[in-house]
């Protein structure tokens, strides 16, 4: 299928249009047999359901469109040539895609990388590593480009193949100091949003981008998360998706495992290396996606739907919902930025070690790169950890956190 202009235009006011979600969009063109006839149907059904509704104006619509082909992206609408087969077959797939970069990698196949913002540096080794043997066999990473694992993937994956979802618009990049990534892979992979260009994303709007990071993959891989953690959130929709979802397990001493630790207990595949998701994923490959499904059957009673849509004509909005009113990307909450987002002058080298450190057992030349410590500043530090009795050495230069079990004190 493809879409004519005027037809372009008229999916993109049905879209834009207040109330108007996936399912609702859906249901219209299904009843009416297309979106101009949906859009003209629309004031009278708002009025059977005793209230008004504004309709994006053409003239807005028109200039949207002028802007993406000025931004050099385009829209992709579902169903046309193109536009991703795996997130066709989610419930409520978006209508409409902004998209920017080399849309061919969406004929791949692709798996979701996450995990915390604070990762480990062991997490953040083992992200590297996995986006480049997955990477290496041809798979496409998809992220979120999110600080932590999210932009780790994204960076191991830049030659190989990476798509960032992102929760605004195009043209404005969260966290504000992967511009520079951003840039690289709309040159190298693609990015991606639902959203206009000059949205600013608000916390619903990450949910929903971690509904199109799953959605966009054969299966998600968490490797890091905290309980409340926005990846939990992704995870949960490749589950209902249908899709596999693989964690890594961690020390139950550490607070950035006790999510990944969780998914497994709920029924996730345990993932050590690169080969457990290529087995899993092989009969996927070879056969095709499976039906959407629940893989975790808990789900939080706050639970919000990620649109406002009205039920015009049977859409049933409210199911489509994300697990509680988590954000993982709160502009509030306290991150230890490395040097690269602030001058080196500026970083406190102690906080930025202990953030990295975990018990899991780290090399001091992977420490060294992941943080850009000075190394002389690193090995004073270590120093005063070991000291401290905060730190452990292992064989082969690695170290570790010595992490108290406050439950049992």
């Amino acid at each position: 299928m493809q879409l004519s202009d005027a037809q372009r235009l008229d999916w993109l006011r049905l879209i834009r249009s207040e109330n108007i979600g996936p399912r609702t969009f859906r249901a219209l063109v299904n009843r009416y047999g297309g979106a101009g006839p949906a859009l003209e149907a629309l004031p009278f059904l708002a009025k059977q359901g005793g209230r008004t509704i504004r309709i994006a104006a053409r003239e807005d619509c028109e200039r949207e469109i002028e802007a993406v082909h000025r931004f050099g992206a385009r829209l992709l609408c579902l169903g046309e040539e193109g536009y991703p087969k795996a997130l066709r077959a989610i419930d409520a797939p978006p209508p409409v895609l902004c998209v920017l970069g080399r849309i061919e990698l969406f004929a791949r196949p692709s798996l979701a990388i996450v995990g915390s913002r604070n990762a480990s540096a062991a997490g953040l080794a083992f992200t590297e590593r996995m986006s480049a043997e997955l990477g290496a066999q041809d798979m496409v990473i998809v992220s979120g480009l999110a600080r932590g694992i999210d932009a780790r993937a994204h960076r191991a994956a830049l030659q190989t193949g990476t798509v960032a979802v992102l929760a605004g618009g195009l043209d404005r990049i969260y966290p504000a100091e992967h511009e520079d990534l951003a840039r690289a892979i709309s040159e190298r992979g693609i990015l991606v949003s639902e959203m206009p260009l000059g949205w600013e994303a608000r916390g619903r709007d990450f949910p929903r981008r971690n509904r199109l990071v799953s959605g966009l993959s054969l299966g998600t891989l968490v490797i890091e998360a905290a309980r409340r953690s926005g990846s939990l959130i992704t995870a949960r929709f490749a589950g209902e998706q249908g899709r596999e979802v693989f964690a890594v397990p961690g020390s139950p001493l550490d607070p950035r495992a006790e999510g990944t630790n969780d998914l497994l207990r709920e029924g996730a595949m345990i993932c050590t290396q690169s080969s457990d998701i290529l087995d899993a994923l092989a009969p996927i490959l070879r056969d095709g996606l499976p039906e959407p499904g629940i893989l975790f059957e808990t789900q939080e009673e706050t639970a919000e739907p990620l649109w406002d849509e009205l039920d015009l004509v049977g859409a049933s909005p409210s199911p489509l919902s994300a697990p509680g009113h988590e954000m993982d990307e709160d502009p509030a909450s306290p991150y230890i930025a490395p040097s690269l987002s602030r001058p080196r002058s500026d970083v406190d080298w102690r906080a930025c070690i202990l953030l990295l450190l975990g018990p899991s057992p780290v090399s001091v030349d992977d420490l060294a790169r992941l943080s850009e410590a000075p190394m002389a500043q690193l090995r004073t530090i270590l120093f005063d950890l070991e000291m401290e009795g905060a730190i452990e050495r292992h064989g082969g230069g690695l170290i570790s956190l010595i992490l108290r079990d406050t439950h049992s004190a």
